[in-house]
């Protein structure tokens, strides 16, 4: 396989090729084909897909995040996006960017909770070396009233809270996952809720996973999303959930149960997802074995 035949292949899988998505339930089946997309193009780069380009169906001229307020495409695709937060088909996260979410899929969520997420989340934070006081103030604002906007939530904490304090302990809450964004309106911004309150049945599942299994399911889900790639691009990739020494084990294990295989492509040997028998354009479609019970 040649470089070229695999950028087409994720051309394909990541809808780049000229069929953009539209409606709710296209882009429902496109993010729970690719298990996760950034919503914007990234700098650096981050090799995985875009909620955006699956938009436009291209990935020419796309927006980042600094310019999506001014770009048309952009607040569609935003809206778009919005529709699957409030069905639950999508959750965000701030993996790489608090203004450059990367989106879940519904299915493949747990997993991630199970990396990013608290093992006790009913536990109210307290102020401490890991909890700032108006990240717990906050926290006990949203679990009063939530789902509530930002907004109202520098009414309710009162006392002089600016915009860019409460942005920062939302980040703070956000980050473990303790909170989620589940709608937006452009009169009042997001609003926010209790994670485990706005989808317990995720959550749950999350917290019976073992850090083991829910990184060895997430490996395999990227390396279906993106076709092959070079074993330090994957360590970078989930470096913000796992340590290096944790994915470098993991795919060890995946490799030795013949759930990963080599490739090569040009002069490079890449990881990828072991196919059935066929041509490399049939093994890419099935899910893998880790997520099928998903």
């Amino acid at each position: 396989m040649t470089d070229q035949e695999l950028n087409q292949l994720r051309r394909e899988k990541w809808r780049l090729n000229g069929q953009p998505v539209r409606a709710r339930e296209e882009a429902r089946s496109f993010l729970e084909s690719v298990g996760f997309c950034l919503m914007y193009p990234s700098r650096p780069a981050v090799l995985a897909p875009t909620f955006i380009g699956a938009w436009v169906g291209a990935e020419e001229r796309l927006p980042l995040w600094q310019q999506a307020y001014a770009d048309s495409r952009a607040q569609e695709a935003s809206q778009l996006m919005v529709r699957l937060l409030r069905e639950r088909d999508a959750y965000e996260a701030n993996l790489f960017d608090d203004n450059n979410t990367l989106l879940v899929a519904g299915s493949i969520f747990p997993y991630f909770y199970a990396l990013a997420g608290e093992r006790n989340p009913k536990q109210t934070p307290k102020p401490g070396p890991d909890n700032s006081q108006l990240a717990c103030d906050t926290y006990a604002a949203i679990e009063r009233g939530g789902p509530i906007s930002k907004q109202k939530l520098i009414q309710t904490l009162g006392g002089g809270v600016s915009a860019a304090a409460l942005e920062k302990a939302l980040a703070e809450l956000w980050s473990r996952l303790r909170i989620t964004r589940v709608d937006y309106s452009s009169a009042e911004g997001a609003s926010w809720d209790l994670l485990f309150r706005w989808a317990p049945d995720a959550v749950r599942s999350g917290i019976e996973l073992s850090v083991a299994e829910a990184l060895s399911a997430l490996i395999s889900k990227y390396l279906d999303c993106v076709i092959a790639v070079e074993q330090p691009d994957l360590e970078i990739f989930f470096g913000k959930l796992a340590s290096r020494s944790r994915v470098k084990e993991a795919v060890g294990a995946l490799l030795a149960a013949r759930e990963l295989s080599f490739v090569s492509v040009g002069n490079k040997s890449l990881l990828q997802v072991s196919p059935p028998k066929g041509t490399f354009k049939e093994r890419v479609s099935p899910t893998p074995n880790l997520l099928s019970n998903s």
